[in-house]
Parts: structure tokens; sequence; C-alpha cells
């Protein structure tokens, strides 16, 4: 598991690559388990084991992306406590636009998984051996003087084995499968590529900052949370070493600040840009703001501090923590 969150890791760091290095490891492990675990049963089992080895890894990869997303985490600790402030419409709104910006970089490598096993057909081509629908039977088995024969032996076609159907129908029949199959694949690859050109022009059209600031807020974002990450190590080493002394050493223990748990629940919510405002993540918001002004007046971020800036917006919510969140 870690060393695979290694490899999400630095997929997040290349946003041109990310997506594509993600289907890229998916579609190589697709080909290494069709050709190792895949073994068609020729049976009355062919339709539920090859709709298995189609969906279920591709559903395991769907909620691996959910559970190594770190704007999910975000979004669901603490979410029970704050249920009551959650149920306004301007939270679930803000809500909802964070969950389909998780779902869409979770489902990259489900929609590389099905997409790659439909272009190779096993799978396709097992489980519809085994549907029993008897109009598709026959449209498979198309005019054929064994056509009767074809029906009744059609789950034995992937085996090559153990069917009195001639070796030429037989052939037909995978290849109007296969063929079958790779139509399905192409088409979840064009309809994958095209929601997210879609997508992608929509939130770049709508964005309320040039793309020179939005590079920018990019390169900030990903270098605060490598910084964030190396700051809580080394704060919590020495608050671990200061503790340990004092009880080995049975001595008062050393002063060492640590932000409340209501500064850490500031910085910890999801982040609404504006532009009033100028800052680029909860953080900066929080030091900022905590900070006075010349006239004594604490200056105010884009959310009020009284509020969780839970509510980012769709159109810009894939620059917080990179294009795939973990």
């Amino acid at each position: 598991m870690d060393k695979f969150k290694t490899v999400l890791n630095f997929a997040n760091k290349q946003t041109n690559l990310g997506f594509g290095l993600v289907a890229l490891l998916t579609a190589g492990g697709e080909q290494i388990f069709s050709s190792a675990v895949f073994r068609c049963p020729c049976s009355d089992l062919n339709f539920f084991y090859g709709m298995v080895f189609l969906l279920v890894p591709a559903l395991a990869l769907l909620l691996l992306g959910y559970i190594l997303s770190k704007k999910a985490s975000k979004l669901l600790t603490g979410a029970c406590r704050r249920g009551a402030a959650l149920c306004r419409w301007r939270r679930l709104t803000a809500a909802g636009a964070a969950l389909i910006q998780i779902s869409a970089a979770a489902l990259v490598a489900p929609s590389s998984w099905i997409a790659v096993a439909l272009l190779n057909g096993n799978y396709y081509e097992c489980a519809m051996t085994g549907n029993n629908v008897s109009v598709y039977a026959r449209h498979l088995c198309g005019e054929k003087n064994s056509r009767v024969l074809c029906q009744q032996q059609l789950h034995r076609f992937p085996c090559g084995t153990g069917s009195d159907v001639p070796p030429v129908d037989r052939e037909d029949v995978l290849l109007r499968l296969r063929a079958h199959s790779q139509i399905l694949g192409w088409l979840l690859i064009a309809s994958v590529m095209l929601s997210n050109l879609l997508l992608n022009c929509v939130a770049r059209c709508t964005s309320p900052i040039s793309y020179l600031q939005l590079k920018f807020w990019r390169a900030y974002v990903q270098e605060e949370s490598n910084l964030i990450d190396s700051y809580s190590a080394k704060h919590a080493k020495e608050l671990a070493e200061r503790n340990l002394k004092s009880f080995f050493g049975q001595t008062p223990p050393e002063v060492i600040v640590t932000p409340s748990s209501k500064d850490w629940e500031k910085i910890s919510s999801l982040y609404k840009f504006s532009t009033k405002g100028h800052y680029y993540s909860t953080l900066h918001r929080y030091v900022e703001s905590w900070q006075e002004t010349d006239n004594e007046m604490m200056r105010m971020g884009s959310v009020i501090s009284s509020e969780h800036a839970d509510d980012t917006p769709a159109v810009l919510g894939f620059v917080d923590e990179g294009r795939v969140a973990l």
C-alpha cells in the first residue's frame, strides 16, 4: 500500500501526466491479471465469472481511490459532529461539488481497467458466451447450419474444446464477440475523454483568475502540502522527545507551542477562493487573518472566520491538492 501510494503521490506532482500515469499503471496491471489469473470456466458460470473479473476489480479500484483521497478525508473528518451545520443548502452544494471532484479523480483507474479489459476482449467473450438470452444467442450463431448446436454449446467456445460446432463457425462467433467488446471499449474511452475535455473547458472558462495566476496557485498548493508534512513531522518529533525527556528525567517539560484544535480545524477545511482576499489556501487565509492591520482591525479572509471554508467552487476545485487528490 505504501509503495502504491508513493507512485500515486509522484503522479500527483506531475499534474499534466498524473491521470495518464495512473491509467497506464492500471492498464499494465489488467494485462498481467488477465494473462496470469483469468481462466474462463466454459460452463454455466461463464457470465458471472466474466462479469466479476470485468467489474469487481474496477469497483475495488474506485473504492481505493476514495480511500486514498486527501480531499475525501478532509470532507468526511468531523462531518458527523458538524451534521447540523452541513445541512445548510450552501454547505450541501459545496459538499456535492467536492464529491464530484473526488469522484472524477477516483474514476480514472476503474474506467481504465474496464476500457483495457474490453479492448482485450477476454472477459466480455467469456461472459457473453454464458448469456442465457435466447435472442442474443441466435444473433451470435446467425443463420449457420449448426445454429441449434451453436446455441446449446455456446459456453464451450472460449475454451476451444468440448464442442461439436465446426471450428470455422466457432471462430466466427468469437470474432463477433471480440468486435462487440472492442467497440464498447473505444466508446468508453471516447466518452471519458470527451467528458474530461468538457469539464476542463467549463472550469477554465468560468475561472475568475488568469492562467498564470492559476499556475502559481497550483505551485503554491503543492509546496504548502509538502512543507506542512515536513513541519508536522518535525514538530511532532520535538513534542514527543520533550515528553519522553520529561517523563524519564522527572523534570518539568519545556514550553512547546502547539496549535489548538480550533486552529487545526480552520486550516483543515476545504478552501473557497475569492478574488477579494487573494488567499491561496485555508492556511494562507488563517495566517493573514491572524495578523492585525495598521488600524488595529483584524483582516478578514475570503470566508468569515467563524464559518468553515468548505464550499469550494467546482470551477477551481481541481487546483486544491493537485489533479490527482490523495
